[in-house]
């Protein structure tokens, strides 16, 4: 069934503008101070390892508003996700409802990255060094790696970008907009949201368990979506959104 969707308001709401906006300051100053040799931001702004002396909390909040400066795909991709999903998110949910959501979406996905980092930190030393897990096992208890070494290695384990928020958008839109058809790039024909949401997620479930592709934080990416499908649980319990009429 599908039936009128309450989308009154600007092209673009205020929430969904302004997070696009300081995503791409944060990116060209990241940039231009870098090449300047000022201040690297996403060694300050970045998520590390929370093992690692150059962890902050403070990195939860500011690691979703970072990018990879080396290029323009990474930001286009998440700011055009957001623009393209979170425009309509907004507009049904209101703008402090949906700023809470992407934030604590982010937030989860950061989370999850740092438990990912937590159980497996180990294994990505050993593959650096092409030796076993075992054998840095057997060095750090041995004392041949030293705190210094670790700490070293602990700070150079830093995560970026929105996408764990955007992935949490990508979540809700799916759950309140099922049936509205997308199209895919290489796929010829439309994808209904829920098919192509778990889609997203299978594929990001097989590259964190494979490895594939591992300068990605697939974990973080559905830390985000389950941050997402959590909260919008709670808010469907809580009837928030009986009254809005959606396609079904």
């Amino acid at each position: 069934m599908s039936a009128k969707i309450r989308l009154n308001g600007p092209s673009i709401p205020p929430v969904t503008m302004h997070l696009i906006i300081i995503n791409a300051i944060l990116w060209l100053a990241t940039i231009l101070l870098g090449s300047r040799n000022i201040v690297d931001l996403t060694h300050y702004l970045g998520l590390h390892f929370w093992k690692g002396s150059d962890f902050h909390v403070y990195q939860f909040f500011t690691y979703m508003f970072m990018h990879d400066s080396n290029g323009f795909a990474h930001i286009f991709f998440n700011m055009f996700s957001l623009w393209m999903f979170g425009v309509m998110l907004e507009k049904v949910m209101g703008s402090k409802r949906y700023l809470l959501f992407y934030l604590v979406c982010g937030l989860g996905a950061g989370l999850v990255q740092e438990i990912v980092w937590h159980f497996s930190w180990n294994s990505i030393l050993a593959d650096i060094n092409n030796v076993s897990t075992s054998v840095i096992n057997d060095a750090i208890n041995s004392g041949e790696l030293d705190k210094g070494f670790l700490n070293k290695f602990y700070n150079n384990l830093i995560t970026v970008g929105a996408s764990g928020a955007i992935f949490g958008i990508l979540l809700a839109f799916a759950m309140l907009f099922p049936n509205i058809p997308l199209y895919i790039m290489f796929i010829p024909i439309p994808v209904k949201a829920k098919y192509a949401v778990v889609g997203f997620a299978l594929i990001e479930l097989f590259f964190g368990v494979s490895g594939a592709m591992d300068n990605v934080a697939h974990f973080a990416h559905l830390g985000g979506m389950l941050f997402g499908l959590i909260l919008i649980l709670f808010w469907k319990k809580k009837g928030f959104f009986d009254n809005y009429y959606v396609y079904h």
